[in-house]
């Protein structure tokens, strides 16, 4: 990871306003702190049969967190290896706000986000926490529409269904990713699971 990304994703503490701020306070990046519960109260809101209106929301949000943290960026001008490691950069930062442990593995026609420790898995038993995994869907979606990366995704494992973790996959539309880029077999128990796809 770059430097100055790795300077970005720290966070500050603003001691006189009592507010953390992810990165430097002029991008306005300002964390809130909520509990998994808040959330999916939250979600309640859009009633029953909503994912989309939730993966809307998730989109929204990782859009606007993209641009708030890279604002006046134009990505059309990057190369696919600078997006990527701006998206596993986001990956390191949603951490660092609580959202888990988040990693993503390219592969020739799709990427696969993992996501242990989900505000969902504290919220186990409560059927709303699926709503929680339809947001991490858009978060995901809004960075990669923002990156310029165009690819379509959905949730393929569930840590509410028993699996280890919350796995998304997202296919990639246009193109197929380029050789050096795709992640040779991981560590992880992803890299398993994919001789299955």
């Amino acid at each position: 990871m770059s430097k100055r990304l790795k300077k970005d994703l720290q966070i500050q503490i603003d001691e006189k306003l009592g507010q953390l701020f992810l990165g430097d306070k002029k991008k306005d990046l300002r964390l809130l702190m909520l509990r998994p519960i808040d959330l999916i109260e939250f979600t309640e809101f859009a009633g029953a049969g909503s994912d989309d209106i939730l993966i809307w929301v998730g989109k929204t949000l990782g859009r606007a967190y993209m641009e708030k943290f890279f604002y006046n960026k134009d990505w059309s001008s990057e190369t696919m290896a600078t997006r990527k490691e701006v998206l596993l950069g986001n990956l390191e930062a949603l951490e660092l706000m609580g959202f888990g442990e988040l990693t993503a593995v390219f592969k020739k026609k799709f990427i696969l986000f993992s996501v242990s420790e989900s505000l969902a898995s504290e919220e186990k038993d409560n059927i709303m926490a699926k709503n929680l995994c339809l947001i991490y869907q858009g978060l995901f979606s809004g960075f990669l529409e923002t990156l310029l990366i165009d690819a379509d995704g959905e949730e393929i494992q569930c840590i509410l269904l028993g699996n280890e973790r919350c796995i998304y996959k997202f296919d990639f539309i246009a193109e197929e990713l380029e050789d050096r880029l795709v992640d040779k077999d991981s560590k992880e128990n992803i890299s398993g699971f994919l001789s299955t796809l």
